[in-house]
This record gives structure tokens, C-alpha cells and sequence, in this order.
């Protein structure tokens, strides 16, 4: 049988298509170690995506002749992370946070304010430094058998915070997740307090880049990603 995934409707981004951390976190699943994932358009939810794998051990997920992700496994990939943000300066900045209750992304699953189950990574700006962060305590049913939090949910709380940290100090157009790179060296463990933490990198016209890590209290990185996002052309 080819391989498939499937996003489950919950896990949002926009109200009608996967959240992209998520979805890129699943497709990451299929390769060993850390992953570039790149998504070519929303993903449907609750829709089966075939999974094709090629020679070069890159893969593409497709909705029927339609490329949906491309991914491919960057054992190479190792980004800098700045020094640490406590939890007490996480909550602080979280009380800055600039989501919108309402608009495109307010039922978001992982930073949507108008969402009373979601995961509450309202990231904001860090006092005195350019970094955007929030606490994040990932719930029971997000883990395995082990308590380790699955992978595609850290790819989820990855990818929400870089949006934050790219506009930190402009107003907050749209601007989608293109592409994610990710690494996880240390599984997260459910039921214990993380914070999460973004920094912008560098702009390019319509494309702003950013780097985010979910942090363990005492400030060790457990994952770490590089995020693309792209302002859509005007109409």
C-alpha cells in the first residue's frame, strides 16, 4: 500500500486548510533526522494525500495530480540559537503578544486567541531584546506512549511564533509559511512547562525569514528550525 497522511480538521491553520508546521512536521515523519519541508499550497483538511517517495530520498505529497509538500531530509542543518529566555520572562512577553482575535489566523490551533482548546503560544516581544517569546505547557494527548510530545506538534509550535518575530516592530500583514526546516535533538515531554522562542533573520522583498526553538526551562534547545514565509502578491 503507498504511503498516505491525512490532517485532521482540529489542526488548523486558516479555518479551512492544516496549519503549516503541522502538516510540514507530518511530512517530515517519513524521513530520518532533520527536514526541509517545503509547502506548495494549503493543505485540505480531513482529505487522504498520497505520499510519494523518490530515488533521492526526497518525497512529495500530493492531492490527487496536485503537489501539495515537497520534503527532503538536511542532515546538515544546524542554525544558531540565541541565548535563553527564562519562563518568567516568557510569561511577560506573552502578555505583548499581538494576535488578532479575529481575521484569518484567530482559530488557529496553535496561536489562535478566537480558540478556547488551543495550544496558547501567544508569542510576544522579549523586554530589551529582538526575540518574541511564550510559555508552552503541551498537553497530555499531544505525547506517545512515552510522554514525548509527537514531532508534528513541536513542528507546529515551530512555526506560529517566526510570524511574530518577522513583524515584530511592523504592522502584521499576511504572510504565509513557504517553507520549514527543522531539527529535534531532545523529545519534549507533555505536561511539563517549554518556552518557545523566535528571531527575526533576514528580509527579502515578499520573503521574511525567521529562526524558532522550543526551549526547556533551564534554557537547553530541544528544537530548533528556520522558517520562510511569504507575503502574497496584491490583487
Amino acid at each position: 500500500m503507498p504511503d498516505s497522511l491525512s490532517v485532521p480538521s482540529r489542526f488548523n491553520g486558516p479555518l479551512e486548510s492544516g496549519n503549516g508546521g503541522y502538516c510540514a512536521g507530518l511530512a517530515a515523519g517519513f524521513l530520518e533526522g532533520p527536514a526541509e519541508v517545503t509547502l506548495r499550497r494549503p493543505v485540505p483538511l480531513d482529505t487522504p494525500l498520497d505520499v510519494v517517495r523518490e530515488k533521492d530520498g526526497s518525497l512529495r505529497v500530493l492531492d490527487g495530480e496536485e503537489l501539495v509538500i515537497e520534503a527532503l531530509a538536511v542532515p546538515e542543518f544546524e542554525p544558531e540559537v540565541p541565548g535563553p529566555v527564562s519562563p518568567d520572562e516568557a510569561r511577560l512577553a506573552a502578555a505583548r503578544y499581538r494576535g488578532r482575535s479575529d481575521g484569518l489566523f484567530s482559530r488557529c490551533f496553535v496561536c489562535g486567541r478566537a480558540r478556547e482548546d488551543a495550544f496558547g503560544v501567544f508569542a510576544g516581544q522579549v523586554d530589551g531584546r529582538q526575540i518574541v517569546a511564550s510559555p508552552w505547557t503541551p498537553p497530555s494527548w499531544t505525547a506517545d506512549a512515552d510522554g514525548h510530545v509527537l514531532p508534528e506538534f513541536v513542528w507546529a509550535v515551530l512555526d506560529c511564533p517566526t510570524y511574530f518575530a518577522i513583524y515584530m516592530n511592523e504592522e502584521l500583514p499576511v504572510s504565509v509559511l513557504a517553507r520549514l526546516t527543522a531539527r529535534i535533538d531532545t523529545p519534549v515531554v507533555a505536561g511539563a512547562e517549554h518556552v518557545v522562542i523566535a528571531w527575526p533573520l533576514e528580509a527579502d522583498g515578499r520573503k521574511r525569514h525567521a529562526g524558532s526553538g522550543v526551549l526547556s526551562p533551564d534554557g537547553e534547545a530541544l528544537a530548533v528550525a528556520r522558517a520562510l514565509l511569504i507575503e502574497p502578491r496584491e490583487r
